[in-house]
């Protein structure tokens, strides 16, 4: 009886050692996130001080070239608030809705016009700026930036890379793919940058040198620039559109993995699972319930099999993400390790 008692126990304990383990990887996670969430807005804050610097900044000191560069960083600005908008709506109803509401994928697609009406807005924001720079070339009315719109050009460049090395830093804990694509965002600015400060700088030296064909430099680059801002708002609505295409797979789709993944000895039941079309590939997220006597340890190889079975049997699915919960026998279930007359799993043997 006292070994029965003891037993009892150990089990209980062994019960409160996997939900600890799961609840403190989500404290963790939160933890993280809300950290990353911080150094984000204030990112963005920051750039949007640096774009209205750089708008007045060019009005006042006559460089068209710098406020096309502002333009541009506003639309990079638009661009992460609409993406980031999307995210967190497609998020949202993926963790609220079962798999038997209606696709959450499909509630991000209210998002599309939105992000529409935005990259119509920068887009004609672009093709303002060219009809104003060309204007202003075959006008004559060509005057040399000031010094202080050089000094903003590199001031921005500098503050920019900063930005951008602490929010990559602060990124450690998201997907690769995400990382990525903020590299090559960044690296797009730069070159933006780049051609903001030559035509700005080569507009000041040909004014400091007596060469007025150089004060030409300054539009020419806003014009280039402005090309970038309209590629810029194509390449936002292609992103969100992908995004908004995401969807889940069908219900029979999703019966096959749970299928699939039912079978690998050691799980309990499979309390929820997420198939998710992210292009030619598919990501499955799971949560599945394990016998409470069993060590962490275990409960994570059992995890592992089911990932390498999933992964192995379906070639489409190229990220799986399990969650490993110790089983509550509160309700039936079907289990692959008990006989079909068990009620419930004998935790004593």
């Amino acid at each position: 009886m006292l070994g029965m008692k003891s037993r009892v126990v150990y089990d209980a304990a062994l019960s409160f050692l996997i939900s600890s383990r799961v609840s403190g990887g989500d404290i963790m996670r939160r933890e993280q996130t809300a950290a990353g969430d911080s150094i984000a807005a204030v990112s963005m804050a920051s750039n949007f001080a640096l774009t209205a610097l750089k708008g007045i900044i060019g009005i006042l000191f006559n460089s068209y070239a710098l406020l096309a560069d502002a333009l541009f960083s506003l639309a990079e600005i638009l661009t992460t608030v609409s993406s980031s908008l999307t995210d967190a709506w497609r998020r949202f109803y993926e963790h609220k809705s079962p798999l038997s509401r209606q696709d959450p994928a499909q509630k991000a697609k209210s998002f599309l016009p939105i992000a529409v009406f935005i990259a119509v807005l920068i887009l004609l924001g672009a093709m303002q700026t060219m009809i104003t720079t060309v204007t202003a070339i075959f006008e004559g009315d060509i005057l040399a930036p000031g010094y202080v719109a050089g000094v903003v050009v590199v001031v921005s460049l500098v503050m920019k890379e900063l930005i951008f090395q602490i929010q990559y830093r602060s990124s450690s804990t998201r997907a690769e793919k995400e990382r990525e694509a903020y590299v090559e965002n960044h690296r797009y600015s730069l070159y933006c940058s780049i051609i903001v400060m030559l035509g700005v700088f080569g507009a000041m030296a040909g004014h400091a040198l007596d060469i007025p064909m150089m004060l030409y430099f300054d539009p020419i680059m806003a014009i280039i620039v402005a090309i970038l801002i309209a590629y810029r708002a194509y390449i936002m609505v292609r992103r969100v559109i992908n995004s908004t295409l995401t969807t889940t797979l069908f219900r029979e789709d999703t019966e096959r993995l749970i299928e699939t993944v039912q079978r690998v000895h050691g799980i309990i039941t499979v309390e929820d699972l997420r198939a998710q079309e992210q292009g030619h590939y598919v990501r499955v997220i799971a949560k599945i319930s394990v016998n409470p006597q069993i060590t962490v340890t275990e409960a994570n190889d059992i995890a592992n099999r089911a990932k390498v079975l999933l992964m192995h049997r379906f070639s489409h699915v190229n990220d799986v993400s399990i969650l490993v919960l110790p089983y509550d026998p509160g309700y039936p279930y079907k289990s692959n390790q008990l006989g079909a007359n068990d009620d419930m799993p004998n935790l004593l043997q």
